[in-house]
């Protein structure tokens, strides 16, 4: 189902947006429809992040209600990013 938006502009923003867009091969209705498409396909991916990360966080509750956490020390967190760090410029420069 397709729906239809309208919204106001001044008339020479209007005339200088026709005017861009005919440039460009398309019309000024082209070229919202093809910005409004480019946002809901980024609104689409930061969905899809948040709904990762609500599943990430909601499993790391999940281990720790069942006693399957495994906690370490800052210390010892700062030495495994380290360790994690030197190998990815490893592999990037290498």
């Amino acid at each position: 189902m397709e729906t239809r938006i309208q919204f106001r502009v001044d008339e020479e923003t209007k005339r200088l947006a026709q005017l861009m867009a005919e440039s460009q091969g398309r019309t000024l209705s082209d070229a919202c429809r093809q910005l409004t498409e480019q946002l809901a396909a980024e609104q689409r991916k930061v969905s899809a992040h948040d709904q990762w990360l609500t599943e990430q966080v909601n499993a790391a509750f999940e281990k720790l209600d069942t006693g399957n956490a495994k906690f370490v020390s800052h210390e010892q967190a700062k030495i495994s990013m380290a360790e994690r760090k030197a190998k990815i410029r490893s592999r990037a420069n290498g």
